[in-house]
């Protein structure tokens, strides 16, 4: 049996009615490249704010390499000390090809570069789970293979869960994909069993203008 990285049980968020999260029970395997996906609204974004204890949930529980971190602050989830983020910075932008950026203010670097700072900043904290919410979201059509390309190559020590709608970008990069429609883990499965799912494409894949998240 797998070994999981992250993974969730009844994980539920309401707002007054509405629940943006409802019983999701989330599996990600140590060392995959899981993506989450679902139309506009779905709660993906509420999702990750679970994961990250940006927001609190209603019920439900959070396993990190099976350690219940429901009620941690979302401080207490970053990984990694100053001192050692100090450390290997230099490293990580070398291989992140941001070296020529290190004297730079970042308002002053092309937008792409700006996410791929920000991608390389969470990866100096050495994370175990590393959660991206549409990182090559607004980033021009010649740049989004370079941060996919550079999440990519990181070590299989780093697990990675993704937002993203470029759904080109979903499945040249994802090993496994999961759904969320109003809420509810709505599908799950490799990129193959999605692409043929019809209630998949039904709900998603058939859409078109599905650019922004909504709760």
């Amino acid at each position: 049996m797998a070994s999981m990285a992250l993974q969730t049980e009844g994980l539920s968020r309401h707002f007054g009615g509405v629940y943006a999260a409802n019983d999701v029970a989330l599996r990600v395997e140590r060392g995959a490249r899981h993506a989450l996906i679902g139309p506009n609204g779905a709660g993906k974004t509420t999702l990750i704010n679970l994961l990250t204890g940006v927001l609190r949930p209603t019920r439900g529980t959070i396993l990190l390499q099976g350690r219940d971190i429901t009620a941690l602050p979302a401080h207490r989830r970053v990984a990694g000390s100053r001192a050692a983020i100090d450390a290997r910075i230099a490293d990580i932008l070398e291989r992140f090809h941001l070296a020529d950026a290190m004297l730079e203010r970042t308002s002053a670097l092309p937008y792409g570069k700006q996410r791929l700072l920000e991608i390389a900043l969470a990866i100096a904290c050495a994370p175990q789970v590393l959660l991206l919410d549409e990182p090559a979201a607004g980033v021009p059509e010649e740049e989004r293979h370079e941060i996919l390309g550079a999440v990519a190559a990181l070590p299989r020590d780093v697990t990675v869960l993704f937002i993203e709608h470029d759904m080109d970008l979903v499945f040249s990069f994802a090993e496994r994909i999961s759904v969320l429609v109003n809420g509810v883990l709505f599908a799950e499965g490799s990129p193959d069993e999605m692409a043929r799912d019809a209630r998949v494409q039904a709900v998603y894949l058939g859409e078109e203008g599905d650019e922004n998240e909504g709760r």
